[in-house]
């Protein structure tokens, strides 16, 4: 007997795939334990009793199907599963976001699913609001505050909600909008590979999801993307190649000025968490550096501080536009110079900038501590 209660990695799965219809088998470890995962995948791909701990009611069926093969490997909802959505109340949804539970083979549409519901899983993973079926309803009749907590839209119901407005970039790839902090998020995913880049249409997309924030969060500008990547040279090639092709309006880093890459792993989730709380930049920046010694966006190029004649550049946040701007600003400049991040992103600054640039770590532990978040625990 497998129980269905929230909270559980069988309630995780369901939750999950209601909202996404398909995951890719190669992202398991996203959801944590790559072993405990696989396991629990291979048995709820078996005939097996269900039960909804609320009402007692059991149904007997396979939960999972798995299809496909390589990258297009993936894991759909049973048919005969299907009730069972009418626990988490995700049926209503679920039938309408994929009618006839239907599903194209087709490798465009199988990745264009997998890079949303590689996103979706990031944010569930990091403990925000992800459930369609119970966010506020996105209008556009008169400016309310609806969303008040970190709150994940998947591209789906922006694209839905807002169908008029964004029928001209519906190749957009965005895969969602994350509110967060009083700010709004643009989210794409290049997952493995540079992303193809659509500049007018992306401006256009940005614009359209600033009216979506002013109506329903009071969002007065937005100017940061949230870039998903497997890896960070994926994410800075992303940038670097679109700078070659598009004018600088359409750019990416012309379009939002600040490009947070995000790696699709457990550290980035906790990374992602980082942005759910307000000012964290600036908190951090507070701890780290005496007031007479921060640049406040004042300095002759993109750096954080001076200390004893160092120019410190903080990159926590994984900006890579900005990242892009301090290297190109700081040629100018043959002053001693520093950049503060995370271990795991050592290997691509250090790539990316001279020899002469020190870098210096801060273990995301020291940085979670010091804002109030809690260490996310491993799944064994």
């Amino acid at each position: 007997m497998i129980y269905i209660r929230p909270g559980s990695q069988a309630h995780e799965i369901l939750t999950l795939l209601s909202i996404v219809g398909e995951f890719p088998t190669c992202s398991v470890h996203l959801l944590g334990s790559e072993r405990v995962y696989k396991a629990l995948i291979s048995k709820l791909s078996e005939r097996q009793d269900f039960c909804h701990t609320e009402t007692g009611q059991v149904h007997t069926t396979k939960l999972l199907t798995i299809s496909g093969k390589g990258s297009a490997k993936t894991i759909r909802l049973y048919r005969k599963a299907l009730p069972i959505l009418d626990w988490i109340g995700a049926a209503e949804y679920y039938s309408e976001a994929f009618p006839n539970h239907k599903f194209s083979s087709g490798e465009y549409h199988v990745t264009r699913n997998h890079r949303v519901a590689e996103a979706v899983a990031m944010f569930m993973k990091a403990g925000l609001e992800i459930q369609p079926y119970k966010l506020p309803k996105l209008q556009n009749e008169e400016r309310l505050t609806l969303i008040t907590k970190p709150t994940f839209y998947p591209s789906r119901i922006i694209k839905d909600a807002y169908a008029n407005e964004l029928s001209k970039t519906k190749y957009t790839r965005i895969v969602g909008a994350l509110f967060a902090a009083d700010q709004l998020f643009a989210i794409y995913n290049t997952r493995d590979a540079p992303m193809k880049w659509s500049g007018r249409g992306e401006f256009k997309t940005k614009h359209s999801l600033l009216d979506i924030g002013r109506w329903n969060a009071g969002v007065c500008e937005i100017n940061s993307a949230l870039l998903f990547s497997s890896g960070a040279r994926t994410a800075l090639d992303t940038l670097l190649e679109v700078d070659k092709n598009a004018r600088k309006d359409e750019r990416f880093d012309g379009i939002y000025r600040h490009i947070h890459f995000i790696p699709l792993n457990q550290v980035g989730i906790r990374q992602l968490r980082l942005f759910t709380i307000p000012k964290w930049q600036d908190r951090i920046l507070q701890l780290l550096f005496e007031d007479h010694e921060r640049t406040y966006n004042n300095g002759q190029f993109e750096y954080d501080a001076m200390v004893d004649s160092t120019h410190v550049f903080v990159h926590f946040d994984g900006d890579l536009a900005r990242l892009i701007r301090y290297r190109d600003g700081s040629q100018y400049f043959k002053v001693p110079h520093e950049v503060l991040c995370f271990p795991h992103q050592v290997e691509y600054v250090r790539s990316y900038l001279s020899n002469e640039v020190k870098i210096k770590t801060i273990d995301i532990d020291v940085i979670e501590d010091a804002l109030g978040i809690g260490k996310e625990k491993n799944e064994e």
